[in-house]
């Protein structure tokens, strides 16, 4: 589910972009959106986790509202701000899972998205909250992640669990 919702709001992301002017600069983002579709495809025919909580049904029809809102307010803007704040909280388990258990998170994945946004960010060929906004906080909260990990695994090398000092 989180890769579907993921999918959702980046293809709002991208579109929102575009129409604000963003160019060249919105197709890498477009491309993650694709890419985010294809792995929550690939998850369900190879039945992952399918367990899915309110809580996930609270997201996706939250991504799911930044449409008619768009429309209903011809608003890009205000779509991004929406999927903006739903990619963020979405990034809540992770910074816990990254915290409690490190070692199981990527930091090459994390830095990709890194990279990825400044990329996006040096692309753009328009600059607005509408174009900048969302690759510039998700670039932000991927960077807070690596963070995370990077700190809890040196710290739990200078003292591991069990080790009484």
């Amino acid at each position: 589910m989180s890769w579907t919702i993921w999918g959702i709001t980046t293809s709002i992301v991208f579109w929102a972009q575009r129409e604000a002017g963003g160019g060249v600069g919105a197709w890498p983002v477009g491309f993650s959106a694709l890419v985010a579709f294809l792995i929550a495809i690939t998850a369900y025919t190879r039945r992952g986790d399918v367990r899915i909580v309110r809580t996930d049904w609270v997201f996706f029809l939250t991504a799911l509202a930044a449409i008619p809102l768009w429309y209903a307010t011809s608003s890009p803007l205000l779509a991004v701000l929406l999927v903006t704040s739903v990619d963020i909280l979405g990034f809540g388990p992770t910074l816990r899972k990254a915290y409690d258990r490190p070692e199981s998170e990527s930091l090459l994945f994390f830095s990709m998205i890194v990279v990825r946004n400044v990329l996006v960010l040096m692309a753009l060929e328009s600059y607005s909250l509408t174009t900048t906004l969302f690759p510039a906080a998700i670039g932000s909260m991927a960077a807070l992640v690596a963070m995370v990990v990077v700190t809890r695994r040196v710290k739990l090398k200078q003292n591991p669990p069990g080790n009484i000092r």
